[in-house]
C-alpha cells in the first residue's frame, strides 16, 4: 500500500470518464500521486466511479465496489470511496449494504472530494484534467442530464435536468487542450441537441461548434448523441462549413414502430424519422450516421420487429449498436407498461438485428477498398498501426490497420489507401 497514492476506477461511459479525469487532476495538484484504471491498485485510498445505466452497468458497478470492499477487509487498501450515477442514485442503499464504503458522493458532489479528504483547496481551474485517453485525443463534455424523460431511460432519474455548460467555458477548454497537444474531439452529452436552451433559451449547438472549428490546432470534431425530436438542423450547415468537423454525427433512434415509438415517449414518429435521416444525408453528402435501436419493448410485436428490420436495410446505417430492453425502476416504462417480452424473444431479436447490420456493415466497408482516407494514427499493435478515419470514434466503431511498409508517428495524420476490408475493419497501406 501506498499512502501518497490514490487509484480511481471509472466506470461506463465516456462522460463518467470525463468525471475522473478531474478528480485525477485535483489529486495531482494536492501532491497526491493518482493513477486511473490500473492493473496494479496499490494506493491507499481507492476510488469507484460507478455507471447505474442499464442492469448489465450497475452490476459491474456493484462487483467492483465488492472487489475493493474486501481488499480493505484484507487491509490491501485503507479508504474506499464511491461516487457517480449508481451512488447519485442509489446513495442510502449502498451505504446500508456495503458499510466498508468509507465516502459516498454523487454525480455532482464529488468535488466535494479533494475538501473531505485531503483538506487542501488547489486551484484547479473547473474544466481542467488530466487526459487518460490518447495525448492526442479528448472526449468534451458540453452539458449534462436530460430533459427527454424517455420511458424506458433512468437517466433523467440520475442526472437531473438538462444544464449546459457555458460556451466561453468550453472553448476555453478547447485551447486549452489543443496547448496540450490535443487534435481530436469528440463531444459528448446525454443530449447534444439540447445545447444552449437553458442557458440561453435557444439551441446553440451549430454556435458553439462553429466557433471551436475557427480555434487553431482543432483538427478533427465529432459529435456524439444528439435527439431526433427539435433536431438542431443548423449544425448540418455548419458541418458542410469546416473541413475539420467529421462527416459523422451519433444519434439513437431507438426504433421506428409508432406504437414502439409513443410507448418509449420519444416525441417522434416513424415519417419525421424518415424525413430526419433523408435531410441529413442529402445536406451532408457522405456523411456516417451511428445509431442505436433497442428490441424488445412493450409493444414490439412480430410485426413491429419486421417493421424495424426493415428499417435498418432501408436506412443502411453506416454504424448501429442495439440493445435488448431492460425495466428500469422508476420510469415510466416501469410504471406503466409490463415486461412481457420473453428474454429469449429479446436475445433472438437483437442477434437478428445485429447479424443485418453486420452485412450492411462489410458492404460499405467493402466499397472503400482503393479510396484514401485520412487516418489518425492512435497506437502500433503487432505487425500494424492502428488508426482511425473521421468516420471513426474511439473505441466504438471500425479501425484502420495500416501495414508497417515505415515508421508512423502515433497522434499523427497520414493518407492511407484501402486495400481490404472486413465488416468492423479496414486494413491499408501509408501513400
Amino acid at each position: 500500500m501506498i499512502n501518497n497514492r490514490v487509484d480511481i476506477i471509472s466506470l461506463g461511459c465516456s462522460k463518467n470518464l470525463v468525471d475522473s479525469e478531474r478528480l485525477l487532476k485535483r489529486f495531482a495538484d494536492c501532491g497526491i500521486e493518482a493513477h486511473h484504471n490500473s492493473d496494479n491498485v496499490c494506493g491507499r485510498i481507492v476510488v469507484v466511479n460507478t455507471c447505474g445505466f442499464i442492469g448489465d452497468a450497475k452490476e459491474e458497478s456493484i462487483e467492483t465496489i465488492l472487489e475493493y470492499a474486501q481488499a480493505k477487509k484484507e487491509h490491501r487498501i485503507k479508504e474506499l470511496i464511491v461516487m457517480g450515477c449508481l451512488s447519485e442514485r442509489y446513495r442510502d442503499e449502498l451505504r446500508k449494504e456495503i458499510p466498508e464504503i468509507d465516502r459516498i458522493y454523487g454525480k455532482f458532489d464529488w468535488t466535494h472530494i479533494i475538501d473531505d479528504v485531503v483538506k487542501l483547496h488547489p486551484a484547479t481551474l473547473p474544466y481542467d484534467r488530466i487526459i487518460t485517453t490518447p495525448s492526442h485525443s479528448a472526449y468534451l463534455k458540453i452539458s449534462e442530464g436530460c430533459n427527454r424523460f424517455c420511458s424506458f431511460c433512468a437517466i433523467p432519474l440520475i442526472t437531473g435536468r438538462h444544464t449546459s455548460r457555458p460556451e466561453e467555458e468550453i472553448l476555453q477548454e478547447v485551447e486549452s487542450l489543443v496547448a496540450r497537444g490535443v487534435k481530436e474531439f469528440n463531444v459528448i452529452a446525454q443530449d447534444l441537441s439540447s445545447y444552449g436552451t437553458d442557458l440561453y433559451g435557444e439551441m446553440r449547438l451549430g454556435q458553439l461548434i462553429d466557433r471551436m472549428a475557427t480555434i487553431p490546432g482543432v483538427e478533427w470534431i465529432r459529435l456524439h448523441y444528439a435527439y431526433p425530436a427539435q433536431f438542431p438542423y443548423d449544425i448540418l450547415d455548419v458541418m458542410n462549413r469546416h473541413d475539420n468537423i467529421c462527416k459523422y454525427l451519433d444519434i439513437a433512434l431507438q426504433h421506428i414502430n409508432d406504437t414502439v415509438l409513443s410507448n418509449m415517449r420519444r416525441h417522434i414518429d416513424r415519417e419525421a424519422t424518415l424525413e430526419l435521416i433523408r435531410t441529413i444525408r442529402e445536406r451532408v453528402p457522405g456523411i456516417h450516421l451511428r445509431t442505436t435501436l433497442m428490441v424488445g419493448f412493450p409493444g414490439e410485436d412480430d410485426a413491429a420487429f419486421d417493421e424495424l428490420k426493415d428499417f435498418v436495410r432501408q436506412c443502411r446505417f453506416e454504424r448501429m449498436g442495439a440493445f435488448a430492453y431492460c425495466e428500469e425502476e422508476d420510469t415510466y416504462g416501469a410504471k406503466h407498461f409490463a415486461d412481457d417480452i420473453p428474454q429469449e424473444v429479446k436475445d433472438r431479436r437483437l442477434d437478428e438485428l445485429m447479424a443485418i447490420q453486420e452485412n450492411i456493415s462489410l458492404e460499405i466497408n467493402l466499397e472503400k477498398i482503393g479510396k484514401t482516407f485520412k487516418v489518425l494514427v492512435d497506437r502500433e499493435e503487432g505487425d500494424y498501426y492502428v488508426g482511425r478515419t473521421q468516420f471513426d470514434s474511439p473505441e466504438v466503431d471500425p479501425e484502420v490497420l495500416i501495414e508497417k511498409s515505415q515508421s508512423l508517428t502515433i497522434g499523427e495524420f497520414y493518407n492511407v489507401k484501402i486495400s481490404n476490408a472486413y465488416a468492423f475493419e479496414l486494413i491499408g497501406k501509408v501513400e
